[in-house]
C-alpha cells in the first residue's frame, strides 16, 4: 500500500511520514519550533523570526509518542506533550508507558498535565481544586519535573474541563499557563494561527481564535503563507504508517 502524500486528501494521509515532511516544511519556511512553556515564559515573534509552538495531547497511545520524538530529535525541535491520568486507555504508571515519558523527558521536551478535572470533581464529588492540586503533584512526583502547564482534555462526560477555568487563574496552582488561557500573558489560542489534527481524517484551523470553517488544507500550506504564530496541535493516535488500525 502507498501512503498519501503532503497534501492528499485520501484517508491515509496522517502518515508519519507526512508528518516529518510537515515539520521540515516549518523549517524550510524560517519557523523556530517552541514549546507552551517558552511561549508562556516570554519568547514572543521579531522581525524576521516567526514561531511554530509544538504541541501534542496524549490522549489514547502513549507508545507512538516514540515514533514522534523520533522525528523531534532528527529536526533538532521541542515539543511538550500533555499526559493523561485518568485515561481508560492507557495507565501512565504502566511499565511501558513510564519508560515512554522518562524517555520524553530525558529528551529534553516539556511534559504537562491534560487535565480532566471538571469530569473528576462531578464523578468523585470531590472539589475540582483538589483534583488539580493532587493530579500536578503525583505527575511532577512520578516524572521527577516541574509541571508548569495544563492543557483540559475533552472527555465523553458532555462537560467541558475548560469551564474550570472561567473563574480561575493558572498562577493560584503554581502554573504558568492552561493551554486555552486567554489571559494577556499567555493568550496563545487568540493570537496565532491554530492547526490541529482533532477532526481525526483532516485538519481544522483557526485564526486568532476564529474558526475557518471549510479550511482543511495540511500544515505545510499554512507555513507556507507565513503566519507570524502558529500553533500546532497533534495527537500520536492520529498517525500510523499505513493505516488508521495498525
Amino acid at each position: 500500500m502507498t501512503t498519501g502524500s503532503i497534501g492528499d486528501d485520501s484517508p491515509f494521509a496522517f502518515t508519519f511520514a507526512n508528518l516529518r515532511r510537515y515539520y521540515e516544511s516549518a523549517l524550510e519556511n524560517g519557523y523556530r519550533v517552541i514549546t507552551c512553556r517558552d511561549w508562556a515564559e516570554g519568547i514572543r515573534p521579531a522581525p524576521g523570526l516567526k514561531l511554530m509552538v509544538n504541541r501534542v495531547d496524549i490522549d489514547v497511545a502513549p507508545k507512538k509518542t516514540r515514533r514522534l520524538a523520533e522525528i523531534f530529535s532528527d529536526l533538532g525541535i521541542p515539543a511538550t506533550f500533555f499526559v493523561r491520568l485518568h485515561a481508560n486507555e492507557y495507565n501512565p504508571f504502566s511499565f511501558e508507558h513510564y519508560r515512554c515519558f522518562r524517555a520524553l523527558v530525558e529528551a529534553g521536551h516539556e511534559i504537562g498535565l491534560h487535565s480532566e478535572i471538571v469530569d473528576q470533581a462531578a464523578i468523585w464529588r470531590e472539589p475540582a481544586e483538589v483534583c488539580l492540586r493532587r493530579d500536578l503533584r503525583v505527575l511532577s512526583e512520578m516524572l521527577g519535573v516541574p509541571i508548569r502547564g495544563v492543557a483540559s482534555h475533552g472527555g465523553l462526560t458532555g462537560l467541558n474541563n475548560l469551564d474550570f477555568w472561567k473563574t480561575r487563574a493558572a498562577e493560584e496552582f503554581g502554573l504558568l499557563y492552561e493551554a486555552y488561557d486567554d489571559s494577556p500573558r499567555f493568550g496563545l489560542f487568540k493570537r496565532s494561527f491554530y492547526l490541529s489534527d482533532s477532526n481525526w481524517s483532516s485538519w481544522k484551523c483557526y485564526e486568532n481564535g476564529v474558526v475557518r470553517p471549510d479550511d482543511r488544507r495540511t500544515p505545510n500550506e499554512h507555513f507556507a503563507e507565513g503566519h507570524e504564530v502558529v500553533y500546532l496541535l497533534i495527537h500520536p493516535e492520529t498517525y500510523y504508517d499505513d493505516h488508521f488500525y495498525e
